[in-house]
């Protein structure tokens, strides 16, 4: 009898790990993916280049929750997934990453009685004022069975009560969209595009509202970029919301920094790829740096993600601006991190996280 597996996806970061879990699945004709998009994320065209580019097939079922307040948001897509599992009645909930969608549909889901997997569980900042900390937690607490990236992971979860052997380290899913994608990227060349030299530019992505909401805060960040731009070219790809608030502070004239429209996930790559440095405060950008052997500045106190900084090319510059200019000049410099991967970030995690389920799943 086929097993019907509801998988979750809500924001773009989550639509990079499930490609590879769903083509893991496919070699499991008795599983059956039903994909469920909360549309927590509802900016249509960047849905559709995302879903184009990854080979994602349509959704299954599109909530169309829209953006909203935390609470609100988590209350919709609580409500609408709920109509999705009273219709489908399936044997398993998989949840990715730590978004509001994973974190509500995990809930519903306990509440239901049916079990939750959860993929990227044990990470953990213990920052709680971070709303992805908080997902994190509350999706833990509700999860039956848990597919950790890496080793702290499974401490973190041990530490908190797990049976280990509910746990399984299975490696990076979303590592596996970056190998699979990375010709394509590079044969991309977005670096020409804009006008810049491969391996002769720092590429930035900052998002977080702790950083992009303070106007103070981002007006020095917005100087210290103007700064750096002196020595090596700057592009930072901006989400509308946070260019108006660039305007707001005030746009430097420096024709070496660029500020450009979001990009789609293989032209992103690309510049990734052949960048001198990268400054951020993405979780994903950390581990996608550490995986493509890039040097990563993170602009944050803490990370989830702790195997970047380890075993990775990661450094956590705090929150201060001030440590940009200093930071990137000593990479610049020649002394930026050797690059290392951590172990299982083969491009195969999808396949692994599948032979679980099906195992999972398997009558005895």
């Amino acid at each position: 009898m086929t097993k019907e597996i509801v998988c979750v996806v809500g924001a773009r970061p989550n639509f990079m790990k499930m490609a590879p879990i769903l083509q893991g699945l496919s070699a499991h004709p008795e599983l059956r993916a039903y994909l469920v998009h909360t549309g927590q994320h509802y900016d249509e065209e960047m849905s559709r280049v995302f879903f184009g580019e990854l080979n994602l097939p349509k959704p299954d079922r599109d909530l169309e929750v829209g953006s909203d307040s935390h609470a609100l948001q988590t209350a919709r897509i609580m409500t609408r997934f709920d109509e999705v599992l009273e219709e489908r009645k399936p044997r398993m909930v998989l949840v990715v990453v730590d978004v509001n969608s994973t974190r509500a549909c995990s809930l519903v889901a306990a509440k239901r009685g049916i079990e939750v997997a959860h993929v990227e569980a044990g990470l953990r900042s213990r920052d709680r004022s971070m709303p992805e900390e908080i997902n994190r937690l509350v999706t833990d607490a509700v999860t039956d069975l848990f597919f950790a990236t890496s080793p702290d992971a499974i401490e973190n979860l041990v530490a908190e009560g797990v049976p280990r052997s509910k746990v399984h380290l299975v490696g990076n899913p979303m590592i596996d969209t970056l190998r699979l994608h990375l010709p394509a990227a590079r044969a991309r060349r977005a670096a020409a595009k804009f006008g810049l030299e491969e391996g002769n530019y720092a590429l930035v992505t900052l998002h977080r509202p702790s950083n992009v909401d303070q106007p103070d805060l981002l007006h020095r960040i917005v100087r210290a970029l103007e700064a750096l731009s002196v020595r090596i070219p700057v592009i930072f790809p901006v989400h509308p919301r946070t260019r108006g608030r660039i305007a707001d502070v005030g746009v430097p004239s420096s024709p070496a920094l660029q500020f450009v429209d979001p990009l789609g996930y293989v032209e992103f790559l690309s510049l990734q790829a052949s960048a001198r440095l990268v400054l951020t405060d993405s979780g994903g950008v950390q581990e996608e740096t550490t995986a493509l052997g890039v040097p990563c500045l993170t602009l944050r106190a803490n990370t989830e993600r702790p195997i970047t900084i380890s075993e990775g090319t990661n450094r956590l510059l705090g929150t201060d601006p001030a440590a940009i200019i200093p930071a990137a000049f000593e990479v610049l410099d020649g002394g930026a991190v050797p690059p290392r991967c951590p172990a299982l970030w083969d491009g195969h995690a999808g396949g692994r996280i599948a032979a679980v389920l099906h195992a999972h799943l398997s009558p005895g």
